[in-house]
């Protein structure tokens, strides 16, 4: 699984993450935020896993968003590589990126809703 630390406005560990631009649909925001956030583009296969999850908004980002507004929307996608690659991190919101094991993955993982899509992969994975 790669993770990107994230450095501000605190340190912690995340998968790719983003948010929707004006009129802009999920599948696009994931093609772009996987790029901006990586540099990969076509190495691999993205998969809408049909997941949305709701979530409060943490404080610490709720300027972001229009005033008022304190629930927001996920939408879990997966990208897929025959293998850990290279990752060209943006520097302006990850300090570095590493590739682990799921479970590892799992403890790593400061948000609650990237642990319970890594938590729903690791289930169907033991399944198969």
């Amino acid at each position: 699984m790669l993770l990107l630390q994230r450095h501000s406005p605190f340190e912690f560990w995340q998968s790719v993450t983003g948010s929707l631009d004006a009129d802009e649909l999920p599948c696009d925001a994931a093609r772009r935020e996987l790029f901006e956030e990586t540099g990969l583009k076509e190495e691999g296969e993205l998969v809408d896993t049909g997941v949305s999850r709701q979530f409060t908004i943490d404080p610490r980002w709720r300027d972001r968003y229009p005033p008022g507004v304190t629930e927001n929307t996920e939408y879990e996608w997966r990208y897929r590589l025959p293998g850990a690659v290279e990752i060209q991190i943006s520097r302006d919101e990850h300090s570095k990126y590493c590739w682990l094991p799921i479970a590892a993955a799992i403890d790593a993982l400061w948000s609650r809703t990237n642990k319970q899509a890594l938590l729903d992969l690791q289930t169907q994975a033991q399944a198969q």
